[in-house]
């Protein structure tokens, strides 16, 4: 290891040496930045363009200025923007060059973290699922195939990026080169590739790169030349101990943290994470005290809308994330400001350069509470399948990939020919299974717990369905590589392996031709319908969905997300970009026993346990 520290501090003695970007209206000027020629202090905070309506994006960007920031961080979600190969999309919410423009406006910089990986709690870490496709393929890896992914990435997002740099007079002033790798890997040549494609496409303002403190993560995650950070949470005393285990690789830099996580996220079956106030200002105040730039991630969590919700996986047992992505932060899900927020506003106002003053603060966003509507019809997934996907014919269970599958649901049915006897056992199930025979639910399998086998009696002409729920990508270590989802092993019976399957894929992106019909008596994984109507829209709104077992809701064609009684989170957060006046209408997919039946909205979140 003494080796290892030698060739890196030499490393940042010749990294000294280098171009500082001085061109950059921000500049690295030994251990300190400037901008504009003058000293200067990143004050960031972490916000993610798909998490928020981009309705809303003005809003929350200007609440983050007023609060003192004078910097917006965000990643680039690849996934988001090239969701199918070659096929690249910018718009709406996946507008990121807007949203990069939006912050100009607000007089906020931009510090862009493109990955091509992000973790960020996000599904796959931001990868695309179509990398799947490609058997062998190995993500965070030198391999070829997944290289030529990443630089045609990278030069897409330069063209849509390239005005909003600080070096053609935007202000994107820092690019991030990969992310917290090393916490992942040590494979040098991948980071160098990683850095080389950022810089052949023209990302030319300063770049640096972020890993945790210590070096166990920052001598496999930093290369020389780019500007190391720093990420973690806790008081001054634990910002002051990552700064001091880390220094070596610090020396001659600025000091900046590039995530202080002021909050954090929700896993399902977990108790609900906060982080107090009293740290947050703590290490802040730390921060300006010692004239260390910072980031706070998030200042604004937002929501992992539909399928985006990523996972752990932590001592081989999965750990699917909410849909809610509120982080504790200082502006939360909705919009509104929080103690936490008006506590940092007081501080960093106390301490801002001269001529600096803080905006006016804005309003808090209003929320509003929805009257109790019926649903008044259903029909069962298995009698829906004909408007929602095509059969296709499998000799053996394959993943949802194989059928350029990438988010939802899939389906694998079998009709038996002969009897069989013994437990069924359906290998590594990703992520949950539900069990029906002859359309009858007999039971469920649990990545989370290990689950693989079921004791269900079966003879011949019984029709097996295996519904099949991708609740999230590992998003973080070394199980992110292999997240295919579905059934990916053989299916047996006994010692009977079962063959010929008919497979449906079932992303659900297109709910608009399910044949309901009046009445709730669809049974077993079913869509329910109702709506309701609004005067006028007083803000968003929190769909309660205590009394249901486990699905998805859908209001207007948009996808709020997972909902799951085992907690913490108990509601669904509907923005009000998505409500308007008059009628609107719902969905819900039950999977489960228990569906209430009714719905309303709520002012505010619920977070517990059932």
């Amino acid at each position: 290891m003494k080796g290892r520290v030698v060739s890196v501090l030499a490393g940042v003695a010749m990294a000294l040496a280098m171009p500082s970007w001085a061109g950059s209206p921000l500049a690295i000027d030994g251990d300190h930045f400037v901008r504009d020629g003058k000293p200067w202090l990143v004050r960031s905070g972490e916000m993610h363009y798909p998490r928020i309506p981009h309705e809303a994006w003005r809003d929350r960007l200007r609440k983050a200025k007023a609060m003192g920031l004078n910097t917006i961080t965000t990643y680039a979600f690849w996934n988001v923007n090239e969701p199918e190969p070659g096929k690249f999309d910018f718009s709406g919410d996946g507008d990121i060059a807007s949203f990069v423009r939006i912050a100009k406006e607000e007089g906020l910089d931009v510090i862009l973290r493109p990955g091509p990986y992000v973790y960020a709690e996000w599904n796959f870490g931001g990868f695309p699922a179509w990398l799947l496709r490609t058997p062998g393929l190995r993500v965070r890896s030198y391999d070829p195939r997944f290289l030529a992914a990443t630089d045609a990435w990278f030069k897409r997002l330069h063209k849509e990026l390239e005005p909003l740099l600080s070096s053609h007079g935007g202000n994107i002033v820092m690019v991030q080169v990969e992310n917290e790798y090393g916490s992942y890997g040590e494979d040098r040549d991948y980071l160098e590739a990683i850095h080389k494609q950022i810089v052949d496409a023209g990302f030319d303002v300063p770049l640096f790169m972020s890993n945790g403190p210590g070096p166990g993560r920052m001598e496999p995650g930093t290369l020389p030349g780019l500007l190391p950070v720093i990420n973690f949470d806790g008081d001054a005393a634990d910002a002051k101990e990552a700064f001091d285990e880390s220094a070596p690789y610090l020396k001659g830099y600025p000091k900046m943290t590039g995530e202080y996580w002021s909050g954090w996220y929700d896993r399902w079956g977990e108790p609900h994470q906060t982080r107090t106030t009293a740290v947050a200002t703590s290490a802040v105040g730390w921060f300006i005290d010692n004239k260390v730039s910072f980031n706070l991630y998030m200042v604004d969590g937002g929501t992992n809308f539909g399928w985006m919700a990523g996972a752990n996986e932590e001592d081989h047992v999965y750990k699917p994330v909410t849909t809610s992505y509120d982080y504790d932060a200082p502006i939360d899900e909705a919009g509104r400001l929080t103690p936490k927020y008006m506590a940092l506003r007081k501080l960093i106002g106390a301490h801002l350069s001269p001529g600096e003053t803080l905006p006016k603060l804005p309003a808090s966003s209003p929320t509003m509470a929805i009257p109790t509507f019926n649903l008044d019809a259903s029909v069962s997934l298995l009698d829906a399948l004909p408007a929602l996907s095509k059969p296709q014919a499998s000799v053996r269970v394959r993943p949802m990939e194989a059928f350029d599958q990438n988010y939802g649901l899939i389906l694998y049915c079998k009709r038996l020919d002969a009897d069989v006897k013994g437990d069924l056992n359906v290998g590594a199930v990703r992520d949950f299974a539900t069990v029906l025979v002859d359309g009858q639910p007999r039971g469920t399998l649990d990545r989370r717990l290990g689950q693989r086998t079921l004791a269900t009696p079966l003879k011949q002409g019984d029709t097996l369905d295996l519904l099949v729920e991708n609740m999230g990508r590992v998003n973080f270590g070394s199980a992110v590589p292999d997240e295919y989802k579905g059934l990916r092993h053989e299916v047996s019976i006994g010692k009977d392996v079962l063959s010929q399957w008919q497979v449906y894929p079932l992303p659900l992106n297109d709910l608009s031709t399910l044949p309901f019909h009046p009445g709730l008596d669809a049974k077993g994984p079913r869509f329910l319908r109702g709506g309701f109507a609004l005067d006028k829209v007083a803000g968003g709104s929190f769909i309660d969905m205590r009394g249901w077992s486990q699905g998805h809701v859908w209001i207007n064609g948009h996808h709020l997300g997972r909902y799951w009684n085992i907690g913490p989170q108990q509601t669904l957060f509907v923005p009000a970009e998505w409500l308007r006046k008059g009628r609107h209408d719902v969905v819900v997919l039950e999977m489960g026993e228990k569906s209430a039946g009714k719905l309303a909205g709520l002012r505010d979140p619920v977070f517990s346990t059932r």
